[in-house]
């Protein structure tokens, strides 16, 4: 879109572009805990596809909407990263649910039921799945579980599009293999939101559509699938 002298319409621009800042916005959201707020994320997103629409240069060969989904997906990063948003307690609440799963599997041999999980927690189902709600994309499924450091940066790994980003995870031969074999694992309803949810690429309010449930509820079918892959992949 350009104006009557021949240069880009910012405005015009920053309105059809805009979509994409709200779907990276959602896209990220899922990967992060509950305490963020898409909001915040749309906002920075705005200022990096401003940023975007500045520095754009066609001569470069580059399709402005590339160029500008990295220049928002990294001010969001930057606002992510400058925050405390993932605090210790929230990781350490996600490896209780971890060690209750993978106690119970091993007692039960079979995946174990939310009711038994909370229990073997001792705190009751309604405190466990408002604790799934909490831990909300604290659990996406780390290459060093299958046998490496867990020092490096979260964001990188999982929600950053660099070498590192998940798609290229789990594009790796040997970890998908592994992943396909634990999801098979998984009750029928949570092999359900895994599929549409990464083959798909449904977002959680669509998924909750397609299943007659809350999105609060897919939230919390997507977290214990998570914890339930890691339990299967990581070398206990």
């Amino acid at each position: 879109m350009y104006t009557a002298k021949g240069r880009l319409d910012h405005n015009a621009m920053l309105q059809q572009y805009s979509p994409l800042v709200r779907r990276l916005a959602h896209q990220m959201i899922a990967k992060l805990p509950a305490n963020v707020e898409i909001d915040d994320l749309i906002q920075v997103g705005m200022i990096g596809l401003n940023d975007a629409l500045s520095r754009y240069d066609a001569a470069h060969g580059v399709q402005f909407e590339t160029f500008a989904t990295q220049r928002i997906r990294g001010a969001m990063l930057d606002e992510l990263r400058g925050a405390d948003w993932m605090s210790r307690g929230t990781r350490k609440q996600q490896r209780m649910i971890e060690a209750a799963v993978h106690k119970l599997e091993q007692r039960l041999g079979r995946p174990p039921q939310e009711s038994e999980i909370a229990r073997e927690m001792g705190i009751t189902l309604a405190e466990y799945q408002d604790l799934l709600n909490k831990v909300r994309g604290t659990q996406l499924v780390y290459i060093e579980d299958i046998g490496g450091s867990d020092k490096d940066d979260y964001l990188d790994r999982h929600v950053a599009d660099t070498e590192a980003d998940p798609l290229r995870i789990l594009n790796d031969q040997r970890l998908r293999r592994a992943l396909v074999e634990a999801i098979k694992t998984l009750p029928e309803r949570e092999q359900y939101v895994m599929s549409m949810y990464y083959e798909q690429d449904m977002n959680l309010k669509e998924i909750a559509a397609v299943l007659g449930v809350t999105e609060s509820r897919v939230c919390q079918l997507h977290s214990q699938s998570i914890a339930r892959l890691r339990v299967k992949l990581r070398g206990w």
